[in-house]
């Protein structure tokens, strides 16, 4: 089965690291992803930019409503996410156990599947 893995950070946790700091914890995560891949468990992996330079879009009676970031009600952002073929759910959650970020974010284990599967 995929899961994915959504990183989910506070939203200022970025501005508050310094930049050793935080390609410390970049190189982690970099490595953890290496280990994935090795184990032939790793479909993709991908950090996300701030959301400051992020943009929500909704079409409301046809007319898209675009807004730009930073988004002041949000306490927290997707900061990256795993792609995983995992055998079970119980090793996708074993495996967010080990992934670094999970020291300092949440990490959040969903499966993939239509939209119309609750």
């Amino acid at each position: 089965m995929t899961y994915m893995l959504l990183i989910v950070e506070p939203t200022g946790q970025r501005q508050e690291r310094t930049e050793a700091e935080g390609r410390a914890v970049y190189d982690r995560m970099l490595r953890f992803a290496g280990e994935l891949k090795e184990q032939g468990l790793l479909l993709g992996v991908e950090s996300l930019a701030s959301q400051s330079t992020a943009a929500r879009v909704k079409v409301r009676g046809g007319q898209a409503v675009v807004l730009d970031g930073p988004f002041a009600e949000a306490k927290e952002m997707i900061g990256g996410f795993f792609l995983l073929n995992c055998a079970t759910r119980e090793e996708a959650v074993a495996i967010a156990a080990r992934c670094p970020a999970a020291e300092w974010c949440t990490v959040e284990v969903r499966s993939l599947a239509p939209c119309y599967v609750s």
